[in-house]
């Protein structure tokens, strides 16, 4: 793992997301109460015992450099780093990263100078746990250029992912990015005795999705990166052409896996994680995930009910409170008698002091973070939001979509921006 080289592209705007990302970029998004997204790719690469890592960023990545340069510090006798890479403007490049291929391509000299002989490329904003020694091990027993990570899907997510067509001896014949018709998906299919064959089940997923993780033989990429006309994406134009005049194979992988694009695929998720029997665990013997050390005090409760739910460092839940299927993060205060159900609180990154607290009580400002006698449901609170006393959230009209002055509806979900005040006796 030493000759590998990793690079991890920090996403674009992050417009599904949003507000979350309305001030941050997708990987700087907390996950799990006190984690980041950008923690799952490098800490696989750290369990994975590849410590090379560069981190592609563009939008909103202050936050992100922030909490890299705060966390990831290796042994300086270590050949090792984690690095960000931030768009600039040179004489070579003076525009935004155009897509996936396009950012690697503007960062190239980083790969030409190391003497790494295979790169891998992963995604910032997904929620998994992969030994990338595998994926190195089919990438060198079938002699690729490049190796594709996969995953079997139904019928149902296909139109949002990249779907591979494979021989029998795993290579790819055919990839088509994101098909929406059945004309399209339909010659996509693998045969389910096929996947039995391998160890998967065939149990309706007959469709191979790309997981956004790729290996690529340093050679191969640098050709595929400079060949005419320049690939702006890996998906859209990089695959497609490659399986014509490269070695690309399929790497199977069959593990818990989410890419938590939007803004309901986030929620989910989150809540998932809080469940008695949650399909990821941040500390599983197969490798930790890693985050920043803060040094908070443990958390207090006193009086209330919690059920199927995460409480981070440093919290204060007071007597009364009601908290049903709940990820708390940290940092955060809830009031007495507070009910929530299916809620995300991102918590804050600061304790508010009793000045400030008597100074916005003066002016009519809600203290950090929720108020008494509150009663929030299927919703995400993003950090430092104010929640007055008696306030409702709960999507009183039913509506799927919205916008307000302190808030934003999704599928649904309610989400109460970064900052946000809601008054007390508010009803959203």
């Amino acid at each position: 793992m030493q000759n590998v080289l990793s690079l991890i592209l920090g996403g674009g705007r992050g417009t599904r997301l949003y507000p979350l990302t309305q001030l941050r970029s997708k990987p700087a998004v907390p996950v799990a109460g006190k984690y980041r997204l950008i923690d799952i790719p490098i800490s696989n690469c750290i369990n994975s015992a590849c410590n090379r890592i560069y981190v592609l960023t563009q939008f909103l990545s202050v936050s992100l450099h922030r909490h890299i340069a705060n966390t990831y510090k290796f042994d300086p006798f270590d050949r090792g780093f984690v690095e960000v890479l931030a768009a600039q403007q040179t004489n070579e490049a003076q525009d935004w990263y155009q897509g996936t291929a396009d950012a690697v391509r503007q960062q190239v000299r980083y790969v030409v100078e190391d003497s790494a002989n295979a790169v891998l490329i992963l995604s910032g904003d997904q929620l998994y746990r992969m030994d990338f020694r595998q994926l190195l091990k089919t990438h060198e027993e079938t002699e690729a250029d490049v190796t594709i990570a996969v995953l079997p899907v139904p019928r149902d997510q296909v139109g949002g992912f990249g779907i591979v067509r494979l021989d029998d001896a795993g290579r790819v014949v055919g990839f088509v990015e994101k098909p929406q018709t059945d004309e399209a998906v339909e010659p996509l299919r693998t045969s389910e005795d096929w996947l039995r064959r391998r160890g998967f089940r065939g149990d309706g997923r007959p469709y191979l999705a790309s997981m956004g993780i790729y290996l690529f033989a340093r050679k191969a990429l640098l050709d595929l990166l400079n060949s005419r006309p320049l690939a702006t994406d890996f998906g859209k134009e990089v695959f497609p052409r490659s399986i014509k005049s490269h070695r690309v194979f399929a790497h199977m992988f069959d593990g818990y896996w989410e890419d938590l694009g939007t803004i309901k695929a986030y929620h989910d998720a989150n809540l998932a994680l809080a469940g008695d029997d949650p399909p990821f665990d941040f500390s599983s013997p197969e490798g930790t995930i890693y985050t920043r050390m803060r040094f908070l005090p443990a958390s207090r409760l006193s009086g209330a009910r919690l059920n199927q739910t995460l409480v981070s460092d440093g919290c204060v839940i007071h007597p009364g409170a009601d908290l049903e299927r709940c990820v708390i993060g940290v940092r955060s205060r809830i009031g007495h008698n507070v009910t929530l159900r299916d809620v995300i609180m991102l918590g804050a990154d600061r304790y508010e002091n009793d000045a400030e607290r008597a100074a916005n009580q003066t002016r009519g400002v809600p203290d950090l973070i929720i108020g008494d006698d509150v009663v929030i449901e299927r919703a995400i609170l993003d950090k430092e939001c104010r929640i007055g006393h008696n306030a409702h959230i709960v999507n009183r009209r039913g509506v799927q979509n919205d916008e307000g002055d302190n808030y934003v509806i999704r599928d649904g979900i309610v989400v109460i921006p970064r900052g946000a005040v809601v008054p007390a006796g508010a009803v959203i």
